[in-house]
């Protein structure tokens, strides 16, 4: 059994690393907050391009622009998103993994040479020049400092490439942000765009609240759903609004594909951000609640140690005066 004074400093080594934890746990919750905020604002503009696409594909189904047209694949690069620091539990792994999985699966067909990867992310960079992978730019920038800029010089140089025949697809790999206590590993086609389908995906984010723990999510989703049936009806806004479109269909949806393809980078930029953020709150938490427990049967083991010394000295002095 360790003595009084090694679980006295193993007491004092956890309640240091609890205030750490702790610490973090605080630090990246107000990250959180910021990121649930850039992607709240960035929504209405998300909103109102989806309602002009959507209008337009209702008007004229088969118009297209060389961003949608699908061709034999001969070279991918995948566009993988991650974080530049750790200590946010399996966030960096999961990324990495999917990543591995489809480069193999590209490798089979293709030959590990013809598939290209975008790290956005410092993790996932060290990775891919660990394994030995085709490393195109370097991203770790965008993730501390997220901005529309660098996502459109990134999408105008993956669509360069795409229109010029240099890549046939571009793939991208991210964590979708659904709630601070669910994020979704995420892998889809970027180029070339499939407008239905990326108009059709999952939407539906959480950005009310930080809180994490399940029983938590479960009652206010409870209350917002009674707030909504008892809350009146809203007026439905009709989908066509029959635009008046000069100079011709192909024309316009040239100019507006990039600028889905630069809302889409930017979008998976903005929930990766999110989503490691709240992916290590969780786990900060986590490691607080463990240096908790640790510290509750650290206390129980010092006060049964004390315990059992007070009373092998007692044990000793009454044997020493029967003695006498």
């Amino acid at each position: 059994m360790p003595s009084l004074k090694e679980i006295k400093g193993r007491i004092a080594s956890v309640n240091s690393t609890r205030k750490i934890t702790s610490a973090m746990k605080m630090v990246a919750s107000s990250k959180l907050h910021h990121a649930q905020v850039a992607i709240q604002n960035m929504l209405p503009y998300e909103t109102l391009l989806e309602h002009i696409l959507k209008s337009f594909l209702a008007a004229e189904a088969e118009a297209q622009t060389i961003y949608d047209q699908e061709r034999p694949v001969k070279r991918v690069a995948l566009v993988v998103y991650s974080s530049n620091s750790s200590l946010c539990g399996g966030f960096n792994a999961n990324v990495i993994r999917l990543m591995m999985q489809s480069v193999k699966a590209y490798a089979d067909e293709l030959g590990q040479e013809n598939v290209e990867i975008y790290p956005v992310g410092r993790k996932v960079a060290e990775k891919a020049r660990k394994l030995g992978y085709l490393v195109k730019g370097d991203g770790s920038a965008m993730v501390d400092k997220p901005n529309v800029h660098d996502c459109i010089n990134l999408a105008m140089e993956l669509g360069r490439r795409f229109a010029s025949g240099e890549i046939d697809r571009v793939e991208l790999i991210y964590h979708h942000f659904k709630s601070a206590g669910s994020q979704i590993l995420t892998r889809k086609t970027f180029l070339p765009i499939d407008v239905e389908s990326e108009l059709e995906r999952d939407h539906e984010r959480d950005l009310t609240t930080n809180i994490a723990t399940r029983k938590s999510q479960e009652y206010q989703k409870k209350n917002q759903r009674t707030h909504q049936t008892v809350g009146q009806e809203q007026e439905v806004v009709p989908l066509n609004d029959n635009f008046i479109v000069e100079p011709d269909m192909n024309t316009v949806l040239s100019q507006l594909m990039p600028k889905l393809a630069h809302l889409m980078l930017y979008t998976a930029l903005l929930d990766s951000v999110a989503s490691e953020h709240a992916a290590r709150m969780v786990a900060m938490q986590t490691a607080t609640d463990n240096a908790d427990e640790l510290l509750r049967q650290l206390n129980l083991q010092y006060n049964k140690s004390r315990q059992q010394a007070i009373t092998s000295e007692l044990l000793d002095i009454v044997g020493g005066s029967v003695n006498n």
